[in-house]
C-alpha cells in the first residue's frame, strides 16, 4: 500500500519506552522504502538520531500554536502517506491536517472517520512491538521479528561526560554497576516504595555491586528519601544527567533496577541487562524485549489495573522485596 516513492509521515509514539519498542517497524519502514523519504514526528523524535530510520527527525511541540505551524509545514509536504503509532484521536486528527493520501493507524478512539486504512487491534491484545510490527505489515511492510536494538555512535566527547559523571561520584570504569531509576512518567502506580529502593542499594553493595540511583529532576525527592532511608550516602546522578546522554549512560551499566518505564526499553536496547518491576501493567504487554530482560512480578486480586494512581495501598508494587530483585541482579549476567 505504502508505495516506495514520495514522502511517508510517521507520528511516533510519545512514550520513550513505546519510541524504543517501534525501532523494529521503523527500521521495516526504511527498508522497504530506501530511496523514499521518511520524516518521523514525536516528542522523543530528536534521540533517534543516529538510528538510521529516518531522513529527519521533529520533536512535536506540547504548545498548541506550534503545533499549527508545524501542522501547516507538514501539509505543504504534500505527504504519499501518514503512519500512526500513538492510538489518541488527537493524533488520527493532526494526520488528517497533514493531506496525506493515505492515512494509516489503529481503529481506536473513534477515529475511523480519519483514516483512510483503519486496522482493528488485535485481540487479545500482543506486546507493543508486535503491535507495531503488525500495523506496519497490514499496509504491506515487512517487518523482521527482531528486538529492538539502539545503534551508539562513537562519541569521545559524550564517552568521557559519563566517565566524568561516574568519576565524581566514586565509581571506576571497571565497577559493576546497577542503576535503581526511581520515577516512572505514567503515574505513581508504578513507583516502587523509596524504602525498598533504599534495601536493595544496601544489599547490592553488600554482593559487591555499585548502586546508583537514575532519574529526572523530578525525581530529587525520591531519591532524598532513598538516602534517608538507607542511612548511607547511596551514589546519585539523579537531575545530573541529560537526554542526549541517557542511552551511552545506560550501556555502561552491569545491570538496571526499574519499574516498567521507558528508560528499562532503552536499556534492554543498548544491551544492558534490566530488572523491570511490574504491578499495575502487563508484562506480557510491556516489558522490554531482550535476552538479558528479567520482570518482578508483583501479586495482588487487582492487577495489572493499568491505572495511573493507585486507589487503595499499592498493594502490587509493595509485593515485590528487595531480596526478590536483588536475587534477579545477581541471575542476570552483571554477576
Amino acid at each position: 500500500m505504502i508505495s516506495e516513492t514520495g514522502v511517508v509521515l510517521v507520528r511516533l509514539p510519545n512514550w520513550l519506552g513505546d519510541t524504543v519498542m517501534a525501532l523494529p517497524a521503523l527500521h521495516g519502514l526504511r527498508a522497504a522504502r530506501p530511496g523514499g523519504c521518511i520524516l518521523a514526528v514525536g516528542r522523543w523524535a530528536s534521540l533517534l538520531a543516529g538510528q538510521g530510520v529516518a531522513d529527519a527527525l521533529v520533536p512535536y511541540p506540547l504548545e498548541r500554536g506550534d503545533r499549527r505551524r508545524l501542522n501547516t509545514s507538514l501539509r505543504d509536504m504534500r505527504a504519499d502517506a501518514a503512519i500512526l503509532f500513538p492510538n489518541s484521536f488527537e493524533s488520527a486528527l493532526a494526520a488528517h491536517g497533514w493531506g496525506a493520501r493515505m492515512r494509516l493507524g489503529y481503529d481506536t478512539d473513534m477515529r475511523r472517520v480519519l483514516l483512510t486504512h483503519a486496522v482493528s487491534l488485535p485481540s487479545p491484545r500482543l506486546h507493543q512491538v508486535d503491535e507495531y510490527r503488525g500495523l506496519l505489515e497490514a499496509a504491506g511492510v515487512a517487518v523482521p521479528a527482531i528486538d529492538p536494538a539502539w545503534r551508539l555512535r562513537e562519541d569521545n566527547a559524550a564517552d568521557a561526560s559519563i566517565s566524568a559523571l561516574l568519576g565524581e561520584r566514586g565509581i571506576s570504569g571497571r565497577a559493576r554497576v546497577v542503576g535503581l531509576h526511581l520515577g516512572a512518567s505514567f503515574g505513581s502506580s508504578k513507583l516502587w516504595p523509596t524504602a525498598a529502593f533504599a534495601e536493595l542499594a544496601t544489599r547490592l553493595r553488600e554482593g559487591g555491586f555499585h548502586p546508583i540511583l537514575l532519574g529526572s529532576p523530578a525525581e530529587a525527592v525520591l531519591a532524598t528519601a532513598v538516602l534517608t532511608c538507607a542511612g548511607w550516602a547511596v551514589p546519585s546522578l539523579v537531575g545530573h544527567d541529560r537526554p542526549a546522554l541517557l542511552p551511552r549512560l545506560l550501556a555502561r551499566l552491569a545491570c538496571l533496577v526499574s519499574s516498567d518505564t521507558g528508560v528499562a526499553h532503552l536499556a534492554a536496547a543498548v544491551g544492558t541487562p534490566t530488572v523491570t518491576l511490574f504491578g499495575p501493567t502487563d508484562p506480557r504487554l510491556t516489558a522490554p524485549s531482550s535476552s538479558s530482560a528479567l520482570s518482578v512480578q508483583g501479586r495482588a486480586p487487582c492487577a495489572p489495573c493499568f491505572l495511573k494512581r493507585c486507589p487503595i495501598d499499592h498493594v502490587c508494587m509493595r509485593d515485590i522485596t528487595a531480596a526478590s530483585v536483588a536475587l534477579a541482579v545477581a541471575g542476570t549476567r552483571a554477576a
